[in-house]
């Protein structure tokens, strides 16, 4: 801790001469008090710290089921709608209602896909200094046996 004296003291600013302010080093800080501690309490930190490794694949398998299961119904439904969207529209356009110019449609979609080529050379180092900085693969690290657990759930998830 260090002190902070505020210039000369006069006799009429007795009281003031023990005015003593702390300076925090806030890296030092943010260190020891990090933002899972004041959510969770001090007692908590990385899970491989606190539960067992059967524990670990336990809750990994059980939320990357979950996770695995409704990534399945909802592309269920989002392909279906899909599907039956263009299906309706193939039906409108072989019956007459509707029109469609194939040839303005390719070159529609030839322009999206130059545009998006040139969006995705850009996002490229972007979506690179992302992952950097969230650091993912350190919490992957740090929690192996929970993230095999996850995966493992999210298949078959995915599978039932």
């Amino acid at each position: 801790m260090a002190t902070v004296d505020h210039g000369e003291a006069g006799p009429e600013d007795a009281e003031s001469e023990d005015e003593v302010y702390e300076v925090v080093d806030l890296t030092e800080y943010a260190r020891r008090h990090q933002w899972w501690s004041r959510v969770f309490g001090n007692n908590s930190g990385p899970i491989a710290e606190k539960y067992s490794v059967a524990t670990q694949l336990m809750m990994g398998g059980v939320t990357g089921w979950c996770a695995g299961y409704l990534f399945q119904r909802v592309g269920k439904i989002a392909a279906t709608a899909v599907g039956g969207g263009f299906l309706l529209l193939q039906i409108a356009n072989h019956s007459g209602y509707v029109k469609v110019d194939w040839k303005k449609v390719e070159k529609d979609v030839n322009k999206a896909k130059r545009h998006l080529k040139k969006k995705a050379n850009k996002a490229a180092p972007e979506i690179n200094t992302f992952i950097e900085e969230v650091k993912a693969t350190d919490f992957i690290k740090r929690n192996i046996v929970l993230s095999s657990g996850f995966v493992g759930g999210f298949f078959l998830g995915l599978a039932s």
